[in-house]
């Protein structure tokens, strides 16, 4: 078994363990509500275990790779609440309650963790291919590799994203979830019946099968989640181009603590209204790097001190404004 082998196989087997007790004491009791205490405890404890995993990294392999996975690691957390205030709208959308709730949101992280493994693969295979001879471009003292446009396209990508999130509001509360992308996909696939048992994905009548409204909201988070990739994939790779076991597990680590932080923040939504603005200096700040990093590469320790450090500012922001 090679190194990455044998760091792989710590991750699983943390992520594993966490993930079974995490669903362990939710279906214990789940028609319970969630409280701020307990999502802040399951919150913490994911947090710290991959602050443990990112000291393992940093014996395994040094400071440089510790700091691309606290980077990339921070950059999914703080990109993935912008996802979550618009599961709170969705799930507010279409009356959605209870263990309906927990139901989604445990099979969409499953659903993250597979998608997630597509892009980061898929994309660090696409950079390998880049192996063309270099050439000039921007008019830069010397070559390039072909890897350099991705990167930029990226960059562009989420230097908009960026501003576009600056000016406008986090997610319209009048949205038509109803005529979504996903939505859309499954009544054209399916045939939906709305019933009162939101336990389930199916149900069977006079012999044929039908899709419940669960599985239509189930697609439309699953959708938002793979619109919200589009941000944060390319983002992360700023961090680790060619590492995809640093970009995958850090990005696990982030969402598996999803569910703890959604129920965190649907109990505490508008103290956290500032935080949109911390997230677009993030995109922007991580755009620009990707932009100039041919002619002016930033330090990952620097790109990780200025996430953490607006992450905080936002968050402090947030809650004396709401004070």
């Amino acid at each position: 078994m090679n190194h990455q082998q044998i760091v792989f196989l710590v991750f699983a087997i943390i992520v594993t363990i966490l993930f079974a007790i995490d669903l362990r004491s939710l279906f214990r009791n789940p028609d319970k509500e969630v409280s701020n205490k307990h999502a802040m405890l399951w919150t913490f404890t994911w947090i710290f275990f991959a602050m443990m995993f990112s000291i393992y990294i940093y014996i395994e392999d040094g400071l440089e790779k510790f700091s691309q996975f606290q980077s990339a690691y921070w950059i999914e957390q703080s990109l993935s609440v912008d996802n979550l205030f618009v599961f709170l709208m969705v799930f507010k959308y279409f009356k959605t309650t209870g263990l309906a709730q927990h139901k989604i949101l445990v099979w969409g992280i499953i659903g993250a963790i597979i998608f997630r493994a597509i892009f980061i693969f898929s994309g660090t295979w696409l950079i390998e291919l880049t192996d063309l001879p270099p050439f000039w471009y921007f008019g830069a003292p010397g070559p390039y590799d072909p890897i350099n446009i991705i990167i930029l396209c990226f960059g562009i990508m989420l230097l908009y994203g960026g501003i576009k999130t600056f000016f406008s509001k986090i997610v319209e509360e009048t949205s038509d979830f109803n005529n979504s992308i996903g939505a859309k996909l499954v009544r054209k696939v399916f045939k939906v019946v709305d019933i009162s048992d939101e336990k389930r994905f199916w149900t069977r009548r006079n012999g044929k099968l039908f899709a419940t409204k669960l599985l239509l909201v189930l697609v439309v988070v699953e959708t938002t989640d793979l619109v919200f990739a589009v941000d944060s994939i390319p983002a992360i790779f700023s961090i680790a181009p060619k590492d995809p076991l640093i970009l995958y597990t850090s990005n696990i680590f982030a969402i598996f603590g999803l569910r703890s932080m959604y129920f965190l923040l649907a109990n505490s939504m508008d103290k956290f209204e500032k935080l949109q603005y911390g997230i677009a200096f993030i995109l922007v700040f991580i755009g620009i790097k990707m932009i100039i990093s041919p002619m002016i590469p930033i330090n990952t320790m620097i790109s990780l001190t200025f996430i953490l450090v607006t992450l905080l500012v936002s968050i402090l922001f947030s809650l004396r404004s709401t004070k």
